[in-house]
C-alpha cells in the first residue's frame, strides 16, 4: 500500500464473517505484523483485524531520513492507511514501541479512534534530562547496528533482562521471534531508533488526563518496570482498566496468547466496536 511517498505492508484478517469492528495491531521494535500470529485467530472472530509492518520493519520502506519514522509521521501515515481502507474508526492494540505510537495516534486523532489497548507500553520519558540521556543511548545502539549488522544486534538484544521470560518459551515459538528479528534491515531499525525511540519521542504524560477513549493497560507480572508505569498510566486516566498477566514478562501475546487474547477480546465485546 502506497502511504505518503513510502511503501507499506499491511495485513488484513477477518474469519468470522460478521465484524464489530476494526483492530488496528502495531508491534514492537525489531517486529512485524507477523509478531501478533498466535493471537489473531481469537481477535479475527469478532473483529476486522489491520496489522502493519511498521516503517523500517518487516516488508514496509526502511526512509534514509530519521526524521520521516517520527511519531507525528508514523501517526499520519496510520491515519492515511484507514483512510485507504476504508475505516472511519479503528480500535488500536500497540505493543511497547507500537504502544507509543497507539498513544500518539490517539492523542493527535482522538475522533478517529473507538478504543485503545496497550501492551507494555509507556507514554514516554517525562523530563528534557532523561529523554538527552535516552536519545543518546539510542544514537549509539542505531550507529553499533549500523557497523554491526542485524545478526550481532539481535544476539546482544535477546540477551537483554527485559525478555528474560522469553527463555520459557518452546523451541518453535523461539526460533519463530528470532527469524522475525533477523529478518529486520539495519537502516530500518536504526531509523526507527532515531525517529521514534524512547528517547526521541515526545512524553506523553501530561496529555494522558484529557484522552477520553477508553483505553485496556496490559502488563506481564514478571515485568515490573512496565507494571509501574501501568499503574501510573490507569491513575492518569479517565477511563483506564488495567489487567497483569501471571507467568508473562514484556511479551504477554507470545509468552501467554491464549490468555491475551481473550482478555482483549472480552474487553473489546463490553466497550463496543464501530460499525
Amino acid at each position: 500500500m502506497r502511504i505518503r511517498g513510502v511503501d507499506y505492508h499491511v495485513v488484513e484478517m477477518n474469519t468470522g464473517g460478521a465484524s464489530r469492528g476494526t483492530l488496528l495491531l502495531l508491534h514492537g521494535f525489531t517486529g512485524s505484523h507477523a509478531t501478533y500470529d498466535a493471537v489473531l485467530p481469537i481477535l479475527s472472530a469478532d473483529w476486522h483485524c489491520v496489522t502493519v509492518d511498521l516503517l523500517g520493519h518487516g516488508q514496509t520502506d526502511a526512509p534514509l531520513d530519521a526524521s520521516r519514522y517520527e511519531i507525528e509521521e508514523q501517526a499520519a501515515d496510520l491515519i492515511a492507511i484507514l483512510d485507504q481502507l476504508p475505516v472511519q474508526r479503528a480500535s488500536v492494540l500497540g505493543y511497547s514501541m507500537g504502544g507509543r505510537l497507539a498513544l500518539g495516534l490517539a492523542t493527535r486523532y482522538p475522533d478517529r479512534i473507538q478504543t485503545l489497548v496497550l501492551q507494555s507500553a509507556s507514554p514516554g520519558l517525562a523530563s528534557e534530562q532523561e529523554r538527552t540521556a535516552r536519545m543518546l543511548k539510542d544514537t549509539a545502539l542505531a550507529d553499533k547496528i549500523r557497523t554491526q549488522g542485524v545478526a550481532d544486534f539481535v544476539a546482544d538484544w535477546e540477551s537483554l533482562p527485559l525478555f528474560a521470560t522469553q527463555r520459557y518459551l518452546s523451541e518453535d515459538a523461539r526460533d519463530k521471534v528470532r527469524a522475525e528479528r533477523l529478518n529486520q534491515r539495519a537502516q530500518g531499525l536504526a531509523g526507527s531508533l532515531g525517529g521514534m525511540g524512547t528517547g526521541a519521542q515526545p512524553s506523553f504524560w501530561e496529555e494522558l488526563p484529557a484522552l477520553q477513549i477508553p483505553t485496556l493497560l496490559l502488563a506481564g507480572q514478571e515485568d515490573q518496570k512496565f507494571c509501574g508505569i501501568a499503574l501510573e498510566m490507569k491513575t492518569a486516566l479517565p477511563d483506564a482498566k488495567y489487567i497483569t498477566f501471571s507467568n508473562a514478562g514484556h511479551t504477554i501475546h507470545i509468552e501467554q496468547p491464549e490468555a491475551f487474547g481473550y482478555a482483549v477480546r472480552n474487553w473489546l465485546r463490553i466497550r463496543g466496536g464501530t460499525k
